[in-house]
């Protein structure tokens, strides 16, 4: 009688175990263009299509590393300071005349030393990674300011723009670099011994280490990935803007998590699949450009966004509940 009873529970579950991460996101993504397709004049303009493709370039290419960090059931709230940073820094170099090549090495070597940084304190100090990169976060914008005195820095070499402005045809390049980026991250998650330990890791971290995972050599190699991946990003945001903005990078990890979370990784850590956070990414990338053509005010922006990532973990902890109960 008592089983009859579980599998009725389970069959009305999983009735209503409406799935948002892979049905749910895609309709409101539907949803929202409709809404901004009518309310205002160019949102399905070529060029504002090409315009959200390159914002949600840099978003896409740092959420790689930040679905990894998740699914270990951390977090990088630096990712954001972190752009700004080698953004300020690499138009540092260039506007001094330093080779490109040079430049981005240097930049690139910056942001792998952050995450290793990160990872160092995590470890060894075993300050929980919300805390150690919050701490980095207000760090590094206080360091940004420091360099540009908070005042943008021009001069950058005009072949550098490619990076941010050029295209392919009429595909951005760094949209292509993007995709690139998405495609390392799925067959390094899926394919490779690294990625299933990240799972490993997220599911349980004694069950890991009891199968014999160093779980800190794996946080340096996550961290440092995440770091080389937002100084990328932060070379890529300098050439759109074409300067070293002391503001670059501002605001960005909360749409990186957004995005990520939005895409079905559970902040938790373990489950998640990295092709389906590029919808989270797209949804961001929409949402931020509907509201900017409907002259919606930044304040207001910063709210609906924070709402949003609210409305995300809530469905991502409801979900994991009815999962739970499903198992019982």
């Amino acid at each position: 009688m008592i089983t009859e009873t579980k599998k009725s529970e389970r069959i009305a579950i999983n009735k209503y175990n409406f799935d948002w991460s892979s049905t749910g996101i895609i309709m409101a993504l539907i949803v929202m263009c409709i809404i901004f397709s009518v309310t205002t004049k160019s949102f399905l303009s070529p060029n504002n299509f090409a315009n959200i493709s390159r914002q949600i370039s840099i978003v896409g290419i740092c959420a790689v590393g930040m679905t990894m960090v998740i699914l270990t059931g951390g977090i990088d709230l630096s990712i954001g300071s972190l752009i700004g940073l080698t953004s300020v820094t690499a138009a540092t170099m260039m506007s001094n005349e330093f080779p490109i090549w040079i430049a981005v090495l240097l930049t690139l070597l910056l942001g792998v030393a952050v995450g290793a940084l990160n990872a160092a304190i995590i470890n060894i100090f075993k300050v929980p990674p919300i805390i150690t990169t919050l701490g980095t976060m207000i760090s590094l914008r206080g360091v940004v300011y420091i360099i540009t005195g908070g005042m943008p820095i021009y001069g950058l070499p005009e072949k550098f723009k490619v990076l941010g402005q050029g295209s392919i045809g009429i595909i951005p390049i760094s949209v292509i670099i993007m995709v690139i980026v998405f495609v390392f991250g799925y067959v390094l998650l899926n394919k490779t011994p690294f990625g299933r330990r990240i799972y490993g890791i997220g599911g349980s971290q004694e069950t890991a280490r009891l199968s014999g995972v160093n779980i800190q050599k794996e946080i340096y190699k996550l961290y440092m990935l995440v770091g080389f991946l937002g100084a990328v990003a932060g070379m890529i945001l300098m050439s759109r803007v074409n300067s070293g903005q002391p503001s670059a990078g501002d605001g960005y990890e909360m749409d990186i998590i957004t995005a990520v979370v939005l895409g079905g990784v559970s902040v938790s850590g373990g489950e998640g699949k990295l092709s389906k956070v590029i919808i989270g990414v797209i949804f961001m990338g929409v949402l931020a450009n509907g509201m900017m053509m409907l002259n919606i005010n930044e304040y207001w922006q910063r709210v609906v966004k924070g709402v949003v990532l609210l409305l995300a973990v809530i469905i991502d902890i409801r979900s994991r509940e009815r999962k739970s109960v499903v198992k019982a």
